[in-house]
């Protein structure tokens, strides 16, 4: 008889299992040998490129190269890419995320979200905020910027599961899987080269073609990159921050129903609170080279713990961590840093902040019900009950019941 599957802890008491400290070797859950790198400067130095790449990872010269499968481990996907080539490839789509652009989506995100909470207002008894909120708002959101019709939604969480595998899914689900999504992303390539239009894909597409040079592999890998990061991330974050501030910040929660607030505590949250549990962000060093006093070797892959880094003691003091409405000291790494920096940072912002104060402002009666709740209706945050969403390296409740 196997043993039952131990309930992970919420990403929030995800604390880094050592404080922020010099650089310095540690073996990856995976086996893989590595340096840990964790103090805030150290770990911004590493995610600024320079010595620190992720291309380097996957050089065919090195036997420990990531091979957990999934397009997060795609050579040709934009994160996985350096130099010239990353650069042409960020360039097909990074105007479209400026802050300006971001700005023009506010009025109809803002509409999407209210939908939402009228469908959650007209129910009579307990509802998942899960299903009903936190996985429509992002699915819906990145489906209007891809030009894409409401049909997809399902494979779309499909494609996500298998893009961020945490190894539990078959070799043959993934490699089926992704070969589908695969096909999606070069056949809505074609269609908006056939029958262009405003949406972000066919944005790539004429920016692509006015760069020139760049191998259709590698776009259709940004499409489906774009598909699966921005509904599996934005459900994640959103589902973990309503368990806390439902949970253990429930006296929070009024304070939200002003927007200067709610954006404060969305930065906060967003620095926070992780999306799982990966031990952090992989580079290889490709040329030996001193960081934080320590020599770290040419050919090693460097794990930067953002969640150690994120609080650090010496930029972020522990009691700083209570107060929600405070703005950040210094800017969070929660987005990565450098040339890989988030390009979707800034709509992350404007979705968490416009759910936050939305819902604040329309259920402020809105808690944790049933196995959520320690029985005095204060949620306990701590996983007990909380039926948490396996088999990916994200980690979010699966479900989260509710009553207004």
């Amino acid at each position: 008889m196997s043993s039952p599957v131990p309930t992970p802890l919420p990403p929030l008491h995800r604390l880094p299992s050592e404080p922020s400290a010099p650089p310095h070797p540690v073996v990856l859950p995976d086996g893989t040998a590595a340096w840990r790198v964790s103090r805030y400067a150290d770990v911004r130095e590493v995610l600024g490129g320079g010595a620190f790449t992720r291309a380097a990872l996957y050089a065919e010269e090195h036997d420990d190269r990531p091979s957990g499968g999934g397009i997060v481990d795609d050579p040709e996907l934009l994160f996985n890419q350096d130099g010239p080539e990353h650069l042409r490839l960020r360039r097909t789509v990074g105007r479209a995320f400026t802050p300006r652009a971001v700005a023009r989506w506010e009025p109809w995100i803002t509409a999407t979200v209210e939908e939402l909470i009228d469908e959650l207002a007209r129910q009579d008894g307990p509802f998942d905020l899960v299903s009903g909120f936190a996985r429509p708002l992002p699915v819906t959101v990145i489906t209007r910027l891809l030009g894409l019709d409401g049909d997809a939604w399902e494979k779309i969480g499909y494609w996500s599961d298998l893009a961020f595998t945490d190894g539990s899914h078959s070799a043959a689900e993934v490699d089926s899987g992704l070969a589908d999504f695969t096909s999606f992303g070069g056949e809505l390539l074609a269609l908006r080269r056939k029958e262009p239009g405003e949406d972000l894909v066919s944005g790539i597409v004429r920016a692509a073609d006015a760069e020139g040079g760049i191998p259709e592999s590698q776009l259709v890998r940004l499409v489906c990159g774009m598909v699966v990061g921005g509904h599996d991330s934005t459900m994640t974050m959103l589902g973990n921050v309503l368990l806390y501030l439902l949970g253990e910040r429930r006296a929070d929660w009024a304070r939200l129903t002003d927007t200067g607030a709610a954006g404060l505590a969305a930065d906060r949250l967003l620095h926070l609170v992780p999306l799982g549990e990966d031990p952090g962000s992989l580079r290889r060093c490709v040329t030996a080279t001193e960081l934080g006093g320590v020599r770290v070797p040419a050919g090693a892959v460097v794990v930067a713990d953002i969640v150690a880094a994120n609080r650090d003691p010496e930029v972020f003091p522990p009691a700083e961590h209570e107060d929600l409405f405070r703005e950040l000291p210094a800017p969070t790494l929660a987005f990565g840093g450098g040339p890989h920096y988030c390009m979707g940072a800034w709509l992350a912002r404007l979705e968490l902040r416009t759910a936050l104060n939305r819902l604040a402002t329309r259920l402020p009666g809105l808690r944790l019900v049933d196995g959520d709740t320690d029985g005095g209706g204060r949620g306990s945050g701590g996983g007990t009950g909380v039926e948490w969403r396996l088999g990916t390296t994200s980690r979010g409740p699966k479900r989260l019941p509710a009553t207004r």
